[in-house]
């Protein structure tokens, strides 16, 4: 649970706020709508009283939080400012943990507009990025009391845990933001009977808040020596890796996150608390699992299935030259890129970037190249890897003789120990546009010349083995769920991401049409195929066919029944065209 000392850092108690929010006063640069055409505002005609927020904190319990930017505490123009605190918010700004931990920042700024960060004390900082109240739910009442009271006052709502998300659907200044941080109830099971089912499913599983991270979620499962399919990150969420579809390492062994889905307890945005799964609620169930987050429900619990934590041989290794301008290093990619689907088919998992100015935490060598993580289970021979990279190493040593080859081969007697050293390290608190793509078999291998020259605009990139036999083979219960089906073909998933600096709206422009300006190839290397709603932007071209394929028909009728009134919106979402952000307010779409 949250302590006092952590909660300072970041919100003060709603009564400590209640005089200084009834002087707020109308921003001037928002476009003022007729009342109830537009989701009430802070300083609108429509917002609710301070009297309606108390007695809103009053019926969770106390639950109701008025959010201070966690950056304010660096700020000596803000009541918040606290030198000694200013430290301590520097030195984690960079760390998922940070973000993580405080209920309303985004681990890229830029959802937060960069309206108060901490290592620029002369720049101006305002609530401005920042949703107006934040819930602390811990319970599904706690979720359905927040929908119920955002539905009614016509508030809008979005839905936090981590903020380990790169489209941004967790965040909305002057919205109310539900915070699930703190759902991470864990039961693990021996078999588990769905309710409302007449039959038992054998096999473990375990029953997880929507709150839970992998990392926890991990450490609890090697108590009793399981495994289930998590993020390559310990702060991933639950709720919307999984809502998202969810790849992982282990995905090409046992499927994608939303295939182990058993059951799920959602809150509806009309605020029903129902069951979700093949026997009840099955549109639900369906749509829940891959059609994205923040748009059918929150999901306040998760059934998954778990594994046996498998013993694993672990492949840290880099194929770099020190000649960062050698003409042959995208060559050398495409080949490399041209063996994932041989990787596969070897049971090999893993992540590669490929580079012309390698560093990564953990690999003391740099250079142009490939450095990655591979993985193979249920051995610990290290010879059973080297013997599968064995001809690729060959015919790199032969057909490009600049290259260093560096292969550090490890057994592991679990996944888990795997995991504990090599999930993500990287940073945060920055400003970033992703971009992303799914590679199948046919893209990697029939003109390896065309994939060289893909990832040599894409640029500095990833290319995941995440998916392959696993997800192709995988049988969701209920007969299927909405996954992008492009998934079902996938080798690789190919990612790029370019950061921008902060305060220059002209930057953030053109950083979102250069992403995706290095995207364009890998869509033309495999047109028929689709991205990853969880690892994109909000500029992905034709969105609902990217992201969903021929799901989105079903998806937006599903959409439609649950969510008539578009309590939960978000951008790119399901069924979201029936309005837009004007400056910092939701507002009906113009016809024109």
């Amino acid at each position: 649970m949250l302590t006092t000392l952590r909660f300072l850092l970041a919100v003060t108690p709603l009564v400590a706020y209640a005089n200084a929010s009834a002087g707020r006063q109308p921003r001037a640069d928002i476009r003022q709508a007729s009342p109830g055409a537009c989701k009430a505002f802070p300083g609108t005609v429509g917002w609710p009283s301070d009297e309606t927020w108390a007695q809103f904190n009053q019926s969770t319990g106390g639950k109701l939080l008025r959010a201070v930017p966690p950056g304010a505490v660096c700020h000596p123009e803000q009541p918040a400012y606290d030198a000694d605190r200013c430290a301590a918010v520097v030195a984690g700004w960079g760390t998922f943990d940070f973000h993580q931990n405080d209920p309303v920042s985004n681990m890229w700024q830029q959802y937060n507009n960069d309206s108060c960060l901490p290592g620029f004390p002369d720049a101006p900082c305002s609530d401005s990025g920042y949703p107006a109240y934040v819930i602390n739910a811990t319970t599904a009442q706690d979720v359905k009391l927040s929908l119920d009271f955002a539905r009614v006052h016509n508030v809008r709502v979005v839905v936090k845990s981590t903020g380990h998300d790169y489209q941004g659907r967790s965040q909305a200044p002057g919205a109310l933001s539900i915070w699930v941080h703190h759902m991470h109830d864990l039961e693990t099971l021996a078999s588990f009977q769905p309710r409302g089912c007449n039959f038992t499913i054998d096999g473990t599983a375990v029953t997880a808040g929507g709150g839970s991270q992998v990392g926890y979620i991990s450490d609890e499962l090697r108590k009793v020596n399981q495994t289930f399919v998590g993020g390559y990150s310990q702060t991933v969420s639950l709720g919307g890796y999984i809502t998202g579809g969810g790849h992982s390492i282990l995905a090409p062994h046992y499927g994608l996150a939303a295939d182990q889905v058993l059951e799920m307890e959602v809150v509806t945005p009309m605020g029903d608390i129902v069951v979700a799964n093949e026997c009840q609620n099955q549109d639900l169930f369906w749509a829940m699992r891959g059609g994205g987050g923040s748009t059918f429900g929150v999901a306040t619990k998760f059934t998954l299935i778990t594994y046996p934590t498998p013993p694993v041989i672990g492949l840290d290794m880099s194929i770099l030259t020190p000649d960062v301008n050698a003409s042959y290093v995208w060559d050398m990619a495409g080949y490399l890129l041209s063996q994932f689907p041989y990787l596969d088919s070897k049971g090999v998992s893993g992540y590669a970037m490929f580079t012309t100015n390698f560093t990564y935490p953990g690999f003391s060598v740099t250079g142009a190249g490939m450095g990655a993580n591979f993985l193979i289970i249920n051995t610990q021979d290290i010879q059973d890897m080297l013997a599968i990279w064995a001809p690729i190493v060959d015919h790199v040593n032969k057909t490009f003789p600049g290259m260093s080859i560096n292969l550090i081969p490890a057994a592991f007697p679990s996944f888990q120990d795997w995991f504990s050293t090599h999930y993500d390290k990287s940073t945060a608190g920055y400003d970033e546009w992703v971009g992303s793509h799914l590679l199948d078999a046919g893209a990697l291998t029939e003109n390896t010349t065309a994939v060289s020259e893909a990832f040599k605009v894409l640029g500095d990139s990833q290319a995941f083995l995440v998916a392959g036999q696993g997800v192709k083979n995988a049988k969701p219960r209920g007969g299927g769920n909405s996954v992008n089906p492009s998934w079902r073909r996938t080798i690789a998933h190919a990612t790029n991401g370019l950061p921008f600096p902060p305060f220059n709206h002209t930057a953030k422009v053109e950083a979102l049409a250069e992403v995706n300006k290095r995207t364009e190839p890998m869509r033309q290397l495999s047109p028929s195929m689709g991205s990853y709603v969880n690892e994109n932007n909000p500029a992905e071209p034709d969105f609902p066919r990217s992201f969903w394929g021929d799901n989105y028909e079903r998806l937006f009728k599903i959409k439609r029944e649950v969510d008539p009134l578009d309590v939960l919106w978000c951008d790119p979402c399901v069924g979201n065209d029936r309005w837009e952000e004007v400056e910092y307010q939701l507002c009906p779409r113009s016809s024109d």
